[in-house]
């Protein structure tokens, strides 16, 4: 049975109606990375971040995998699939795909601030200042931050050395390590990128380019690939 390992980013979750942090105006839902989305601005302003992740929270609870979620759950009875996803939040698990590597954490756990390793699950949508780690410190969201360490990334990169195929959903590859990640798949591997516009990616002529919405795309590229492996 082939492996296949799918990255997807921004661009699956935003037709289920998430907004990303890459809109035109550069903001995220009207605020500065910086002031919401790295270590300095939680030691500025832990309430601040801690009030954004509750809104964001709650727009992920509220929202539902979409047709390009659901598709690729189907994938898991002809092959071995496992999705690596720059998204925090749980679309891919809530439509039922079984295997989901997070690398930039998930947003419906929060974690101890003295080790990330430490995590639990949040009930509902709202984490408050009273809810503590086991060193007594205020939990915060379990997402990655930009400017800290990407604990994932080893393996994510053992997981593509491994893949026969290789599809990339919603995602402009320029947020790095992550990024990278293409270049770690073995040369027979065939590759595909489903996106509304197709970033560059490393030998590009050998990668068939699907350039259509994921809701669109990734159920055409998912009847492909079963009627190939019947």
């Amino acid at each position: 049975m082939n492996n296949i390992v799918i990255l997807t980013g921004a661009g699956i979750s935003a037709e289920s109606g998430i907004k990303t942090f890459r809109d035109s105006d550069g903001l995220w839902e009207n605020y500065r990375i910086e002031d919401v989305a790295t270590p300095e601005a939680w030691e500025r302003n832990p309430r601040l971040v801690q009030q954004f992740y509750n809104e964001r929270r709650k727009s992920v609870l509220e929202a539902q995998p979409n047709e390009a979620h659901k598709a690729l759950v189907k994938l898991q009875d002809r092959y071995n699939v496992q999705i690596i996803t720059q998204n925090i939040d749980d679309l891919h698990e809530r439509a039922g795909s079984k295997n989901v590597l997070h690398l930039h954490g998930i947003i419906t756990r929060s974690q101890s601030d003295i080790d990330s390793a430490i995590t639990y699950p949040i009930e509902g949508w709202e984490l408050s200042f009273n809810d503590l780690c086991v060193y007594g410190k205020p939990l915060r969201p379990h997402v990655v931050w930009f400017g800290e360490a990407v604990p994932n990334m080893d393996p994510a990169i053992r997981l593509c050395k491994k893949a026969d195929i290789l599809i990339v959903i919603g995602t402009s590859l320029q947020v790095y390590p992550a990024a990278g990640l293409t270049q770690y798949t073995p040369n027979h591997a065939l590759k595909y990128i489903v996106d509304l516009n197709i970033p560059y990616i490393a030998g590009g002529n050998q990668i068939k380019k699907i350039e259509q919405p994921a809701t669109t795309g990734v159920p055409m590229l998912v009847d492909e690939l079963l009627k190939r492996s019947v």
